[in-house]
């Protein structure tokens, strides 16, 4: 589907993927992926997603089909770590998608828990109601997701506002020097990639502290407090560095080293969540465990180290 606008007195100035996120009810991530695939067009040129708009212009869109939703479907391995009326904590397996998406066949969240009768928040679009923060399918670990309209509007809020303690769990290749640090380093898509992201100059601000827990001869067990919460953060930072997660393929990793420990992804866990309660105003908690394939790569080097 095509629209055409005008930009409006409001949005003049602003970068032009903002502007058509804002226009068009897009995230930020899906405007800046319709400008790279040429589906944007400002006064009848392909402009870049930086471009800065100007009222009155006008802005022609191609719109993707709906992303209909799967299936309720049941997750194995998918446990729930919380659960009240206003939200559920989840311990997300390897292999499962927050929500719907285009190219994505996989299980989700979303239809994992409406497999369980779970009411998740109506708020947002529809293939990802009551999500309000994600992790990637290759990444393990503690999610939040609303059940409640004021549960939804607090946890984005938290998000946004960065009062929601993120922590991570990365067994990264080698050893970072120093062996604690913060990487403040800016994040978008990849200018020749864009399944991939990059630190790019005129990327989104992106802040990693890191310290090393554990040091082994090939790697080194990271713990890591995430300040933002850009899409693959971590993975972006930590090659960025020269020290990309252990069977990390898509960011360097060596594919060798990943065959020896077994791991048929990166090896990332999101190991905690902290956050205040929306409806009891208490502060919260939640763990997880590793999961089996990261416990064995763990075992093997620190069997050779």
């Amino acid at each position: 589907m095509t629209r055409l606008l005008p930009v409006p007195e409001g949005l003049d100035g602003l970068r032009l993927d903002v502007a058509v996120a804002r226009l068009f009810g897009l995230s930020r991530t899906s405007a800046a992926d319709l400008i790279d695939a040429g589906e944007v067009q400002l006064d009848g040129a392909t402009p870049a997603r930086s471009e800065r708009v100007r009222e009155g212009s006008w802005l022609e869109v191609r719109l993707p089909e709906t992303v209909v939703a799967a299936p309720p479907e049941p997750v194995d391995g998918m446990s729930v770590l919380y659960d009240d009326a206003d939200l559920v904590v989840i311990d997300k397996p390897v292999g499962v998608a927050a929500h719907a998406s285009p190219g994505w066949t996989g299980p989700t969240v979303t239809g994992a828990l409406a497999a369980r009768g779970y009411r998740l928040s109506s708020s947002g679009a529809a293939e990802r109601q009551g999500i309000v923060h994600r992790l990637d399918a290759g990444t393990t670990g503690v999610m939040v997701v609303a059940k409640s309209e004021r549960a939804y509007s607090a946890l984005k809020r938290a998000f946004k506002q960065r009062t929601v303690d993120k922590r991570y769990s990365a067994l990264v290749q080698g050893h970072p020097d120093p062996g604690a640090g913060t990487i403040d380093a800016p994040i978008d898509r990849h200018p020749g990639a864009t399944y991939r992201f990059a630190v790019v100059a005129d990327g989104r601000a992106s802040v990693t502290h890191y310290e090393t827990e554990e040091a082994l001869r090939a790697a080194s067990l990271l713990d890591v407090h995430l300040e933002t919460g850009r899409t693959h953060q971590i993975r972006v930072h930590m090659a960025a560095i020269r020290h990309p997660c252990v069977g990390d393929l898509t960011y360097g990793a060596d594919p060798v080293l990943a065959r020896r420990l077994g791991l048929t992804r990166q090896w990332l866990h999101a190991r905690s969540l902290g956050f205040e309660h929306p409806g009891s105003g208490d502060y919260i908690t939640v763990t997880s465990p590793y999961p089996p394939d990261l416990e064995h790569a763990l075992d093997v080097l620190r069997a050779e180290s």
